[in-house]
């Protein structure tokens, strides 16, 4: 590593953002809901995966996968069953 690189190393330990638009930070804030993290973590994640230095971004689904019973998944086919119509109407 360079004196460069370890310069910047050390000093991004800890970062401040100003200026952060009110679309952003409300962008943020619900990641941060919906993940469950500290507003810290959601950055440091989200940097991390749009940078490609980790992982990839979940939606949190992943926890529910294969939680559905038979009876869940009939149900849920059932009730979308109309969002395969198309309609004509809608595409002239």
């Amino acid at each position: 590593m360079n004196a460069t690189a370890t310069q910047l190393a050390r000093t991004t330990e800890h970062l401040t953002v100003r200026g952060i638009p009110a679309a952003l930070a409300s962008a943020l804030e619900q990641e941060k809901r919906q993940s469950g993290l500290s507003l810290n973590q959601t950055v440091i994640n989200l940097l991390s995966q749009s940078l490609g230095v980790r992982g990839t971004r979940s939606n949190g689904l992943a926890k529910m996968a294969g939680t559905w019973s038979e009876q869940d998944q009939r149900e849920f086919n059932e009730a979308t069953t109309t969002m395969n119509e198309i309609d004509p109407d809608l595409w002239k």
